[in-house]
């Protein structure tokens, strides 16, 4: 069979199969379409199921060199990948050749980030008068004081919060604790709604430990403190777009602009590996370069 024979029963079945959309189907072909372009370029007589895991490394190495980005060629791998899978589908083939072949990386790329004007901006937005309130205000206060991810602030337990020593100890990712300190405004705040506004709340049972509840005494979703981010945003009228992890970020952010220690913040954050955690020294850089800049005497 043809590379067109092959391609076509690829099309049959991305639409029949996977039911997938027309512009999806065609991205998948022209993706296919480039790897038997490539082969006809270098008058090469192989089949797909006759190409090796090499051939198509070769392949993206090649694409590479037209400066196309590690997006796009990821992209690519990967409707290459549907296709022999499609072919492992049929029995055409009983070893798939990209298996083992990694995409480019695409690097990591930050959010945006808040300027401490603009958190606190977001801060005296809240409708302390609402229920609520006080409350949103103490979100908003955890998420930026102590750079946590959202996933570890609904989880945030009375029991883990060490008053007299300052800490709250926190359970990140693969269920990593972490003890994270908190400063003496953060602290404020929390205190403040835990012992003015939630211990008035009606607690359901199973909750009594949460920090964060919801009107109802239940745990709080990671969807609503999106939902109180969102509205809070639109109330003040910033027009970043913003999350839950925008403030740890900008807590990050903030603390190696103000000199922090890479090795202490990787701790606080609970990083894996410092690689992550150095991707913030970029953006201080920056602040750097224009702080100097616009002193430059050449400038």
């Amino acid at each position: 069979m043809s590379w067109k024979n092959y391609i076509n029963g690829f099309r049959t079945y991305l639409l029949l199969e996977r039911s997938l959309s027309e512009n999806s189907v065609e991205a998948y072909i022209r993706d296919v379409k480039k790897l038997a372009d490539y082969q006809s370029i270098n008058n090469s007589t192989k089949t797909p199921k006759d190409l090796t895991s090499k051939d198509i490394s070769t392949f993206i190495q090649w694409i590479a060199k037209f400066g196309i980005s590690a997006n796009s060629q990821a992209r690519l791998l990967s409707g290459i990948k549907s296709f022999y899978k499609y072919l492992i589908l049929e029995e055409v083939i009983n070893h798939d050749p990209t298996l083992l072949i990694e995409g480019p990386k695409k690097g990591l790329k930050l959010p945006e980030t808040l300027s401490t004007d603009e958190i606190n901006d977001l801060i005296e937005g809240i409708d302390l008068s609402h229920p609520q309130g006080q409350r949103n205000k103490a979100i908003i206060e955890t998420l930026y004081g102590c750079g946590l991810r959202v996933s570890e602030l609904i989880n945030l337990k009375m029991t883990n919060w060490y008053r007299k020593d300052g800490f709250i100890k926190v359970v990140g990712k693969g269920d990593k604790e972490r003890l994270v300190p908190i400063g003496k405004l953060t602290e404020k705040v929390l205190a403040l709604y835990v012992d003015e506004v939630r211990v008035h709340q009606k607690i359901n049972k199973g909750f009594e430990d949460f920090v964060f509840l919801n009107r109802r005494g239940n745990k709080l979703s990671r969807v609503m403190v999106f939902t109180i981010i969102k509205e809070l945003a639109e109330k003040t009228g910033l027009k970043k777009n913003i999350s839950p992890h925008t403030f740890r970020h900008s807590f990050a952010t903030e603390l190696i602009q103000r000199g922090a220690d890479l090795r202490a913040v990787q701790e606080m954050l609970g990083h894996e590996s410092i690689n992550t955690t150095q991707l913030y020294t970029h953006i201080d850089r920056e602040f750097l370069r224009e702080s100097i800049i616009s002193h430059h005497p050449r400038s």
